[in-house]
């Protein structure tokens, strides 16, 4: 049962979230910081993506129901009782917001609370009736870089401007890809993501789109003196390879094409945050 509730929290969304909030306080701290805020920026977003993600769940199951993916979880199979899911999920955001306020500081905590606001309240039921709910989404996706920035320094500026745009245009192309390869779900479930509200191929093009307006955003971390060449070169290598899965084969089924550049996503994500982690070090 403990496996159950472990899996409400969704953890491949609370690590992800981690890993760049993560990447993105070492960079802006220089690797120079109080473990005690680290521990408490990382445990405190954790346990604040984690809640979110239930909620997230508990609004969610009628849909769920529908989708192959999602059938077997723990609220669409009704093996977890909404009352305690939601439960649980306010115990892991007050104890989240606890931490990172006593732990890390106020603004940090300010800014998990606008994640999580944009997810639970915005997102969430948006994405019952628009396309569009990506949008808003993307905003909640790139709020654990503020938190880290914050949580390092103290204040919110230019640079964690760039960071956080460059995050949430990353979120785009790489929802747009999930809806292409999960069509016939989203169909099935009446979620109106882009592909169905539009045509697949009106989703490839936004995809690629949004690709450029992310590489720009990384680069232009780089042309304000943000960060230095070997920032730059980690970034766009780990872009070029995302971006020539989606140039190769263009043209090819909507499913295949989105699970490829879905995966090449999780590739530029990672050396976006590799770029922004190392950067203060290789800059010395």
């Amino acid at each position: 049962m403990l496996e159950r509730y472990y899996e409400l929290t969704k953890p491949g969304i609370v690590y992800a979230n981690a890993l760049i909030a993560l990447a993105t306080f070492l960079y802006a701290s220089g690797w120079h910081f109080a473990l005690q805020s680290l521990a408490g920026m990382l445990i405190g977003l954790a346990l604040v993506v984690a809640s979110a993600c239930v909620f997230n769940n508990a609004y969610d199951r009628g849909i769920d129901r529908l989708m192959a993916r999602t059938k077997d979880r723990a609220l669409a199979a009704g093996t977890i009782p909404v009352a305690r899911a939601l439960a649980f999920g306010t115990v892991l955001g007050v104890a989240g917001f606890a931490t990172l306020f006593l732990l890390a500081n106020a603004l940090s905590c300010a800014a998990a609370l606008f994640g999580f606001a944009v997810y639970v309240l915005a997102y969430t039921p948006a994405k019952h009736r628009t396309h569009w709910s990506t949008l808003v989404g993307s905003l909640a996706g790139a709020a654990p870089v503020a938190v880290g920035y914050a949580a390092a320094t103290g204040r919110l500026d230019l640079t964690a401007g760039l960071i956080f745009l460059a995050l949430a245009l990353w979120q785009m192309p790489h929802f747009y890809a999930i809806a292409l390869y999960r069509l016939e779900d989203y169909r099935k479930a009446g979620v109106p993501t882009l592909p169905l509200a539009r045509t697949p191929r009106a989703a490839k093009r936004a995809i690629l789109a949004y690709m450029l307006g992310f590489v720009l955003a990384e680069c232009a971390l780089f042309a304000i003196g943000a960060a230095g060449y070997a920032y730059l070169a980690i970034a766009l290598a780990s872009f070029a390879f995302w971006a020539r899965a989606a140039l190769q084969g263009f043209a090819d089924p909507d499913d295949a094409w989105g699970r490829r550049v879905f995966l090449a996503s999780l590739i530029a994500l990672c050396g976006f945050a590799l770029a922004l982690a190392v950067s203060p070090l290789l800059a010395r």
